[in-house]
Protein backbone atom coordinates (compact mmCIF):
# COMPACT_ATOMS: atom_id res chain seq x y z
CA UNK A 1 0.00 0.00 0.00
CA UNK A 2 1.06 3.62 -0.51
CA UNK A 3 2.67 5.06 2.47
CA UNK A 4 0.81 8.08 3.30
CA UNK A 5 1.22 8.01 7.10
CA UNK A 6 3.84 11.09 7.06
CA UNK A 7 0.92 12.85 5.48
CA UNK A 8 -1.30 11.61 7.92
CA UNK A 9 0.67 12.08 11.07
CA UNK A 10 0.92 15.92 9.66
CA UNK A 11 -2.84 15.92 9.32
CA UNK A 12 -3.08 14.68 12.90
CA UNK A 13 -0.82 17.31 14.38
CA UNK A 14 -3.21 20.17 12.91
CA UNK A 15 -5.08 22.34 14.85
CA UNK A 16 -8.86 21.27 14.96
CA UNK A 17 -11.05 23.55 12.43
CA UNK A 18 -14.54 22.61 13.36
CA UNK A 19 -15.44 22.11 16.88
CA UNK A 20 -12.88 19.11 17.82
CA UNK A 21 -12.65 17.77 13.97
CA UNK A 22 -9.60 18.50 11.63
CA UNK A 23 -11.80 19.22 8.64
CA UNK A 24 -9.07 18.03 5.45
CA UNK A 25 -10.25 18.52 1.88
CA UNK A 26 -9.97 16.71 -1.04
CA UNK A 27 -10.92 18.92 -4.09
CA UNK A 28 -9.40 18.36 -7.86
CA UNK A 29 -11.35 18.26 -10.85
CA UNK A 30 -13.67 15.52 -11.92
CA UNK A 31 -11.52 12.23 -13.07
CA UNK A 32 -8.36 13.34 -11.06
CA UNK A 33 -8.46 10.81 -8.28
CA UNK A 34 -9.89 12.26 -5.68
CA UNK A 35 -12.08 9.45 -3.92
CA UNK A 36 -9.21 7.02 -4.48
CA UNK A 37 -6.79 8.94 -2.53
CA UNK A 38 -9.31 9.77 0.04
CA UNK A 39 -9.28 6.32 0.70
CA UNK A 40 -5.94 5.31 0.97
CA UNK A 41 -5.31 8.93 3.45
CA UNK A 42 -8.51 7.74 5.48
CA UNK A 43 -7.06 4.18 5.39
CA UNK A 44 -3.36 6.01 6.97
CA UNK A 45 -5.74 7.72 9.21
CA UNK A 46 -6.99 4.04 10.61
CA UNK A 47 -10.28 4.52 9.15
CA UNK A 48 -11.12 8.72 9.44
CA UNK A 49 -14.29 8.88 7.94
CA UNK A 50 -14.83 10.39 4.32
CA UNK A 51 -17.88 12.32 3.02
CA UNK A 52 -18.03 12.04 -0.46
CA UNK A 53 -19.58 15.49 -2.17
CA UNK A 54 -21.70 12.94 -4.61
CA UNK A 55 -23.83 12.11 -2.06
CA UNK A 56 -24.69 15.91 -1.18
CA UNK A 57 -25.59 17.10 -5.13
CA UNK A 58 -27.68 15.78 -7.30
CA UNK A 59 -28.84 16.29 -10.81
CA UNK A 60 -29.67 19.45 -12.12
CA UNK A 61 -27.51 20.63 -8.68
CA UNK A 62 -24.46 19.90 -8.94
CA UNK A 63 -22.71 22.87 -7.17
CA UNK A 64 -26.00 23.52 -4.93
CA UNK A 65 -24.93 21.49 -2.04
CA UNK A 66 -23.68 24.46 0.50
CA UNK A 67 -26.82 24.77 2.71
CA UNK A 68 -27.48 21.07 3.20
CA UNK A 69 -23.20 20.31 3.97
CA UNK A 70 -23.72 23.58 6.28
CA UNK A 71 -26.70 22.22 8.19
CA UNK A 72 -26.39 18.16 8.08
CA UNK A 73 -22.45 18.30 8.72
CA UNK A 74 -20.85 21.59 9.74
CA UNK A 75 -23.36 22.27 12.50
CA UNK A 76 -23.23 19.33 13.96
CA UNK A 77 -19.58 18.83 13.92
CA UNK A 78 -18.74 22.24 14.86
CA UNK A 79 -20.53 20.94 18.09
CA UNK A 80 -18.70 17.79 18.47
CA UNK A 81 -21.99 15.82 17.61
CA UNK A 82 -22.62 13.37 15.49
CA UNK A 83 -23.60 14.72 11.85
CA UNK A 84 -26.17 12.95 9.63
CA UNK A 85 -26.75 13.70 5.82
CA UNK A 86 -29.47 12.06 3.20
CA UNK A 87 -27.23 10.57 0.60
CA UNK A 88 -28.18 11.60 -3.17
CA UNK A 89 -28.92 8.12 -4.99
CA UNK A 90 -28.14 8.91 -8.61
CA UNK A 91 -29.55 6.18 -9.97
CA UNK A 92 -33.32 6.58 -8.40
CA UNK A 93 -32.61 10.21 -8.80
CA UNK A 94 -34.05 10.83 -4.75
CA UNK A 95 -31.70 11.50 -1.43
CA UNK A 96 -32.01 8.31 0.79
CA UNK A 97 -32.32 7.56 4.41
CA UNK A 98 -30.00 9.67 6.20
CA UNK A 99 -26.42 8.78 7.29
CA UNK A 100 -23.85 9.18 10.41
CA UNK A 101 -20.72 10.87 10.63
CA UNK A 102 -18.72 10.93 13.79
CA UNK A 103 -16.73 14.28 14.72
CA UNK A 104 -13.67 12.15 14.23
CA UNK A 105 -10.14 13.74 15.30
CA UNK A 106 -9.71 13.80 11.27
CA UNK A 107 -12.40 13.90 8.53
CA UNK A 108 -11.83 13.97 5.29
CA UNK A 109 -14.13 15.92 2.69
CA UNK A 110 -13.79 14.80 -0.90
CA UNK A 111 -15.38 15.76 -3.86
CA UNK A 112 -15.28 18.69 -6.92
CA UNK A 113 -15.52 21.56 -4.71
CA UNK A 114 -14.67 20.50 -1.43
CA UNK A 115 -12.24 23.80 -1.05
CA UNK A 116 -15.28 26.28 -2.09
CA UNK A 117 -15.41 29.72 -0.61
CA UNK A 118 -18.08 28.82 2.20
CA UNK A 119 -16.15 25.53 3.61
CA UNK A 120 -12.86 27.11 3.33
CA UNK A 121 -13.07 29.06 7.21
CA UNK A 122 -14.07 25.15 8.09
CA UNK A 123 -11.07 23.52 6.93
CA UNK A 124 -7.83 22.55 8.45
CA UNK A 125 -5.87 21.73 5.10
CA UNK A 126 -7.47 21.88 1.74
CA UNK A 127 -5.50 18.99 -0.70
CA UNK A 128 -5.76 19.69 -4.09
CA UNK A 129 -5.21 16.84 -6.70
CA UNK A 130 -2.77 18.43 -9.09
CA UNK A 131 -4.05 17.34 -12.85
CA UNK A 132 -5.41 19.68 -15.43
CA UNK A 133 -9.18 19.21 -16.30
CA UNK A 134 -8.40 18.23 -19.65
CA UNK A 135 -6.48 14.99 -18.04
CA UNK A 136 -8.62 14.54 -15.57
CA UNK A 137 -12.10 14.79 -17.76
CA UNK A 138 -10.49 12.49 -20.04
CA UNK A 139 -9.90 9.91 -17.65
CA UNK A 140 -13.28 10.07 -16.38
CA UNK A 141 -15.28 9.33 -19.50
CA UNK A 142 -12.95 6.70 -20.49
CA UNK A 143 -13.59 5.21 -16.74
CA UNK A 144 -17.38 5.47 -17.18
CA UNK A 145 -17.53 4.69 -20.93
CA UNK A 146 -19.96 6.59 -23.47
CA UNK A 147 -23.36 5.67 -22.07
CA UNK A 148 -22.58 8.54 -19.12
CA UNK A 149 -21.28 10.88 -21.92
CA UNK A 150 -24.28 13.35 -22.15
CA UNK A 151 -23.90 13.07 -18.46
CA UNK A 152 -20.03 14.27 -18.91
CA UNK A 153 -20.90 17.06 -20.94
CA UNK A 154 -23.33 18.79 -18.26
CA UNK A 155 -20.99 17.95 -15.58
CA UNK A 156 -17.64 19.71 -17.08
CA UNK A 157 -19.91 22.50 -18.66
CA UNK A 158 -20.98 23.03 -15.09
CA UNK A 159 -17.56 22.11 -13.19
CA UNK A 160 -16.09 25.09 -15.24
CA UNK A 161 -18.74 27.68 -14.38
CA UNK A 162 -18.23 26.61 -10.93
CA UNK A 163 -14.38 27.08 -10.67
CA UNK A 164 -14.14 30.29 -12.88
CA UNK A 165 -16.50 31.76 -10.03
CA UNK A 166 -14.90 30.01 -7.08
CA UNK A 167 -11.56 28.06 -7.76
CA UNK A 168 -10.48 26.02 -5.23
CA UNK A 169 -6.55 25.27 -6.37
CA UNK A 170 -5.18 28.98 -5.50
CA UNK A 171 -6.23 28.45 -1.92
CA UNK A 172 -4.75 24.57 -1.63
CA UNK A 173 -2.00 24.20 0.71
CA UNK A 174 -0.48 21.34 -0.34
CA UNK A 175 -0.69 19.98 -4.25
CA UNK A 176 -1.15 16.02 -4.58
CA UNK A 177 0.28 14.34 -6.99
CA UNK A 178 -0.28 10.74 -8.48
CA UNK A 179 2.61 8.31 -9.51
CA UNK A 180 3.21 5.24 -11.23
CA UNK A 181 3.25 4.03 -7.31
CA UNK A 182 1.71 6.32 -4.83
CA UNK A 183 1.80 10.27 -4.51
CA UNK A 184 4.09 12.80 -4.44
CA UNK A 185 3.07 16.42 -2.36
CA UNK A 186 4.23 20.10 -2.19
CA UNK A 187 3.20 23.14 -1.04
CA UNK A 188 0.23 24.97 -2.47
CA UNK A 189 -0.08 28.28 -3.89
CA UNK A 190 -1.29 28.93 -0.62
CA UNK A 191 1.67 27.96 1.71
CA UNK A 192 1.57 25.18 4.25
CA UNK A 193 2.55 25.92 7.77
CA UNK A 194 5.91 24.99 9.33
CA UNK A 195 4.15 21.84 10.43
CA UNK A 196 3.67 20.40 7.15
CA UNK A 197 6.88 20.14 4.86
CA UNK A 198 6.88 18.90 1.51
CA UNK A 199 7.11 15.03 1.36
CA UNK A 200 6.40 12.13 -0.42
CA UNK A 201 4.83 8.65 -0.41
CA UNK A 202 6.29 5.52 -2.41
Amino acid sequence: MNDLSPLAARLRALEPSCGPVRLVAVDGHAGSGKSTFASRLAAALDGAPVLHLDDLAAHGSFFTWTDRMREQVLEPLSRGERAAYAPYDWTARRFTAPRGLEPAPVVLVEGVGAGRRALRPHLARLLWMDLPAPASWARGRHRDGPALSAFWDAWTAAETEHFAADPSRPHADTLVQQLPVGYAWREGPRPAAADAPPGHGG
